[in-house]
């Protein structure tokens, strides 16, 4: 991603409302020439912002009621245009880019559940997204009332017993209240990065993903502060040794007044980095 627009997601991410498009967007603009795509370009960027106005274009005037809304999405969306997901794609690192998913008309429950937003959002429904357990749905209506629909099974509307069984399936609990509370556009968006990360995690030769995807993480305003020191071994495994070892020595010293023994372990890895220019 060019330094224009990591500026532009940072800025975007600490705006008063942050637009959870434009930042999915941004993030496919990162992963798109790992996909070896062309990069994305403004022009590319606004003709997908276009495509979910115009899809908002396509539902009926007059819903009232979140079961109705529900309904009108899961036809115009799951049923019309196609979009819907299937375990394959939990292989494919475009199911978690925007403009891909788009495109493709499938991909993880959680970037699916983003086009379903945008799209309700445009036409003016009362819509929210849902971060169950393992699993990402929308909600319309009073959050109360649990009016849930699942995107990746083409809008499926869920009833109590599914949604109990969806959490249950993860976390072999039954739904903590919490569970049920709308999910923040930036939470939804490190979630996605999150996504991201983990695919990349379970491929070695994938650092370049895993890396930026941590680094647009580190742009948000509330982030972990252990992204530090993922940055920098991701930076070690890709052989630049000296900027990773400082990055590490720099993070044992931001934890050795909590944790001296873990920014001991540290430093001792950031000498092992330094001694492999050796």
């Amino acid at each position: 991603m060019s330094g224009d627009r990591r500026r532009r997601f940072a800025e975007e991410a600490r705006a008063e409302r942050p637009d959870l498009a434009t930042l999915c967007l941004l993030i496919g603009a990162e992963g798109e020439p790992a996909l070896t795509e062309p990069a994305l370009t403004e022009p590319a960027l606004d003709a997908a912002q276009a495509e979910l106005d115009r899809l908002a274009g396509l539902l009926p005037f007059g819903v009232r009621g979140a079961r109705a809304w529900a309904a009108a999405l899961a036809e115009l969306l799951g049923g019309r245009c196609g979009f819907h997901g299937s375990p394959t794609d939990y292989e494919r690192l475009e199911s978690s880019l925007l403009p891909a998913v788009l495109r493709r008309r499938r991909g993880l429950p959680i970037l699916l559940s983003v086009v379903w937003i945008e799209v309700a959002r445009r036409a003016g429904a009362p819509v929210y997204g849902l971060a169950l357990p393992g699993h990402f749905v929308v909600g319309f209506g009073d959050p109360a009332e649990r009016i849930l629909a699942d995107p990746f099974a083409a809008g499926r509307l869920l009833t109590s017993d599914d949604t109990d069984l969806l959490v249950t399936s993860v976390t072999g609990a039954p739904p903590d209240p919490a569970s049920f509370r709308p999910a923040a556009a930036l939470d939804i968006v490190q979630r996605v990065l999150n996504n991201i990360r983990a695919w990349a995690a379970t491929r070695p030769e994938r650092t370049d993903v895993a890396l930026w995807a941590v680094e647009l993480s580190l742009l948000l305003p509330a982030h972990p502060a252990r992204l530090r020191y993922d940055r920098a071994r991701l930076l070690v495994q890709r052989g630049e040794f000296l900027s990773g070892a400082a990055e590490m020595e720099e993070y044992a010293r931001v934890v050795a007044a909590v944790e001296p023994s873990t920014a001991e372990a540290i430093r001792r890895k950031a000498r092992a980095a330094r001694a492999m220019l050796n």
